[in-house]
């Protein structure tokens, strides 16, 4: 497949591809934020009549039919230092034992889930996050399991805010999204090019929106090869 390649600003790569072929060409980097599909069939969820109070009717692209297998964790741990990978419920079998993991409480207590779990590398106490699901429907939601950019952001925080952050499973881009808002360096992996495209959108705006106190490198670059 082409693999295509999308350098928005300095630190900030993103790559067309799959994360199995790329993940080895990438180096070490600080931290590993990902939120990979769970295998239980969550793709396309929203697509409907529209009439869910804003929620994006999805296309179905078979994004969540198969879970990874645990060669890709193996390799996301060998990659990084630091991880937090959403859904670790889902994949506990190819994880160590870990004493942080972090909740998302989503303030919510009608018949959808109350929250959603991540494992994390951190030796340290168990940690709980509250933002109501409203906050996703306000920023536009674009990927059937995309997380708010807030909860995100504070899964960075509880790693260690490391300086270069992968994303193996970049979806719609938010982890990207929390990053440039942090002004940590981020390398997204997606295989999908809709949401490969989206992500590029989205993140090139958050740089474009600098925080007067996160320095901003510049000059996006494309390139194109063939794996």
């Amino acid at each position: 497949m082409t693999h295509r390649v999308e350098h928005l600003a300095e630190g900030v790569t993103l790559h067309l591809g799959d994360c199995r072929e790329i993940l080895p060409t990438i180096g070490k980097v600080d931290a590993v934020v990902t939120d990979p599909p769970y295998g239980i069939g969550k793709d396309g969820q929203a697509k409907s009549s529209g009439k869910h109070g804003g929620r994006k009717a999805y296309d179905f692209i078979g994004w969540d039919g198969v879970r990874p297998a645990e060669k890709i964790f193996q390799q996301i741990l060998g990659v990084s230092d630091r991880q937090c990978i959403w859904g670790g419920n889902y994949f506990a079998d190819f994880l160590p034992p870990s004493m942080r993991w972090l909740v998302w409480d989503k303030g919510q207590r009608i018949n959808q889930s109350d929250g959603e779990l991540a494992w994390t590398s951190e030796q340290a106490a168990l940690r709980i996050f509250t933002l109501n699901r409203v906050a996703l429907l306000m920023e536009g939601a674009q990927h059937p399991t995309q997380k708010p950019v807030e909860v995100m952001k504070w899964s960075i925080q509880q790693i260690g805010c490391p300086r270069i952050i992968c994303d193996p499973f970049m979806g719609s881009g938010t982890t990207g999204v929390a990053a440039a808002k942090m002004g940590l360096g981020f390398i997204g992996i997606e295989l999908h090019e809709p949401y490969f495209d989206i992500a590029c959108r989205r993140i090139a705006d958050a740089l474009s929106r600098p925080d007067l106190f996160v320095e901003r490198p510049s000059a996006p670059v494309q390139e194109a090869l063939a794996i």
